[in-house]
């Protein structure tokens, strides 16, 4: 069976950094997209960023551009998510994501198949 297993969320101060991994297992990612997407308190979940995870090409929600990068490791099957410049509003359960999106990537929950659990990621002074 696929697993995702996210890993890395804490408490963190505003203007901090945090790394999340996304640990996936169960079978070989060509082909896919991977994503994470968060979920703040209260809210709809919302995308964050997709990732091929045969090139390494990137789609970013425009909340978090030239703060988080997202990345790969294809030996160790794990995904990642840098954080960088952390602001309140970043606070939410971010979830990894992955489906069977041939060429494209795409920031819509529909098209994901397989999802982690979630870890918290709360920014607070």
């Amino acid at each position: 069976q696929v697993q995702l297993v996210e890993s890395g969320g804490g408490l963190v101060q505003p203007g901090g950094s945090l790394r999340l991994s996304c640990a996936a297992s169960g079978r070989t990612f060509s082909g896919y997209a991977m994503a994470w997407f968060r979920q703040p308190p209260g809210k709809d979940r919302e995308f964050v960023v997709s990732l091929s995870w045969s090139s390494g090409h990137t789609y970013y929600s425009d909340s978090v551009k030239d703060r988080f990068t997202a990345s790969r490791d294809n030996v160790k099957n794990t995904v990642y998510l840098q954080m960088t410049s952390l602001k309140p509003e970043d606070t939410a359960v971010y979830f990894c994501a992955a489906g069977p999106i041939k060429n494209g990537l795409s920031s819509s929950t529909k098209l994901y198949d397989y999802w982690g659990q979630g870890t918290q990621v709360t920014v607070s002074a």
